[in-house]
């Protein structure tokens, strides 16, 4: 029986994480021929389950315990493969770690993957520095990245994130009966925009990327990021890795994004008509998260993690973000003047 045909076997009729408990949990990595001390800490995840491991005599490990039927071995394996390629450039990723030539692993229907700890915080993204070391970085990872695309996991698409993710909420019963129509006309408002300016670009280069690249993702250690998590590792434009590193007002976002191309153009060049999909890359990832919520509530994790989900503040809320995000589509992007 294949890995994934095994996650399969375990998800049927239960829960994603049914049954994986501590002792399941040390159990899969001493199956790896590793001796554990019996610690087991659960690690702040949703999407997949994270946990350090207690090993004898050694450093602690990171297990990371992979959803069910959301990826396939293969996509999982690219990953992996992507890791460890940057590694080899001498970038600061953390991969996972390989046991008789796998990285993946199977144990009790579920499979898994173990990982170095790395030690670290959240980056001041309000510096100069951390800003144009970050843009190096990132530069060097889309150089390895362009070396040539995935084959088993996703391509940014507006269907994928956004006509898929309005779909799906709409056709459950997550959204008050008083407010499905305004939702409907303004995600319909929104994604037109979303395409209008996807079209405008044009034919963009696609690499592989991070995919999900914003601060959660980054831990800052002796003055050098980590970049950690690249279980959303896409084919996309570089500005997907890009966006999430800025916040606060237009002015804000525009100096940082200087600090940002600093670093950047000192190892990769950026195409600058990429700046016109920020506000709809926002917007995608807006939507796709709300429906990411509604996938995963059957986790018990999601409705005591997010209780505010089915509350009908909640969706007025967020059709008024909707709203918002539709007035910045249709203004000129704040960060088209070039660093």
């Amino acid at each position: 029986m294949t890995d994934l045909a095994l996650a399969a076997q375990q998800s049927a009729g239960k829960r994603p994480f049914d049954g994986l408990d501590p002792d399941t949990v040390l159990m899969a990595v001493e199956s790896l021929g590793l001796q554990t001390d019996g610690r087991v800490m659960a690690l702040n995840s949703f999407e997949n389950r994270v946990f350090r491991i207690g090993i004898e005599d050694a450093a602690p490990l990171v297990a990371k315990f992979y959803r069910p039927l959301r990826w396939s071995d293969a996509a999982i394996r690219e990953e992996h493969q992507f890791s460890a390629e940057l590694q080899a450039a001498e970038l600061p990723v953390v991969a996972p770690l390989q046991f008789s030539g796998n990285s993946l692993h199977s144990a009790q229907g579920f499979r898994f993957a173990l990982f170095p700890l790395q030690g670290g915080h959240a980056p001041e993204l309000e510096q100069r520095e951390t800003l144009t070391h970050l843009g190096r970085m990132l530069a060097r990872i889309h150089t390895v990245g362009e070396s040539r695309l995935f084959v088993h996991r996703a391509h940014l698409d507006i269907t994928r994130l956004g006509e898929d993710s309005v779909d799906f909420l709409l056709d459950g019963e997550w959204l008050p009966q008083d407010l499905s129509l305004a939702f409907e006309r303004i995600s319909d408002d929104v994604l037109d925009a979303v395409h209008e300016i996807f079209d405008g670009v044009g034919t963009y280069r696609e690499l592989r990327l991070h995919g999900d690249c914003h601060p959660g993702n980054l831990l800052w250690r002796h003055d050098q990021a980590h970049f950690v998590d690249l279980d959303d590792a896409i084919n996309g434009p570089a500005i997907q890795d890009l966006w999430m590193l800025l916040s606060g007002e237009p002015s804000d976002m525009r100096q940082q994004w200087e600090w940002l191309m600093q670093g950047y153009r000192e190892f990769r060049a950026f195409e600058w008509r990429e700046l016109a999909l920020v506000e709809a890359l926002r917007s995608l990832r807006l939507l796709h998260y709300n429906a990411w919520l509604a996938r995963r509530w059957d986790d018990p994790a999601f409705p005591a993690a997010f209780p505010w989900f089915n509350e009908t503040h909640h969706w007025q809320n967020l059709i008024l973000q909707l709203r918002e995000q539709l007035a910045l589509l249709q203004t000129p992007p704040a960060l088209l003047a070039k660093a």
